[in-house]
């Protein structure tokens, strides 16, 4: 496992960095970076990722948290509440629950105007994407990062991904294989100079 101090330490100077914050040396593409870590040190991930935010803060960073489960709540409040998405899953069977569940979160219609709204309305130098695990899988990591690069482009977004990214492919928990994804960097290989 991934020693979290190292991985946090690490990761405080690459986004404070200038040339982070500057979107430099990217050649062109996306800002979009994932931050890897063990699904079993979800709990101590969370809440460095808490420390994380208020350094940089405080450090004058702003950071806008797009947490997925959150975001998935207070959709799902909105329409007809949580409640109501529990009968349905405990009335009909697993493969039509997902489709309520994912026709109800609707990527194109629902949740990445929701993300749109929410980035447009925060003046944020940075966006982290979490909550990825607790939303799997009716919200897949790919399809997310892939409708995020037309709305997310003022500023670099860190995806906090519990499993393995290999520069081509997110794998979920380490253990499943989901489809490829080659135009996220791995925030692990950047390197800060000074």
């Amino acid at each position: 496992m991934k020693d979290i101090s190292t991985q946090f330490t690490h990761l405080y100077k690459v986004i404070s960095s200038q040339t982070f914050l500057n979107r430099e040396s990217l050649g062109g593409e996306i800002p979009f970076f994932i931050s890897a870590y063990n699904a079993k040190q979800e709990l101590e991930i969370k809440e460095s990722i808490k420390q994380l935010i208020n350094k940089l803060e405080t450090s004058g960073i702003s950071i806008l948290e797009l947490d997925l489960y959150e975001l998935t709540c207070e959709i799902l409040t909105r329409k007809g509440g949580v409640e109501r998405m529990l009968h349905i899953e405990k009335t009909k069977p697993k493969d039509k629950f997902l489709r309520a569940l994912q026709s109800t979160l609707n990527m194109q219609q629902v949740l990445m105007p929701l993300i749109k709204t929410k980035i447009e309305e925060s003046n944020a130098k940075v966006y982290f994407m979490t909550g990825i695990g607790l939303v799997f899988p009716f919200i897949r990591s790919h399809n997310i990062l892939n409708n995020l690069q037309n709305i997310a482009k003022q500023a670099p977004t860190i995806a906090f991904f519990p499993g393995e990214y290999n520069g081509h492919s997110l794998n979920p928990f380490g253990l499943l294989k989901d489809d490829n994804y080659y135009r996220a960097f791995n925030i692990e290989n950047i390197e800060v100079k000074g």
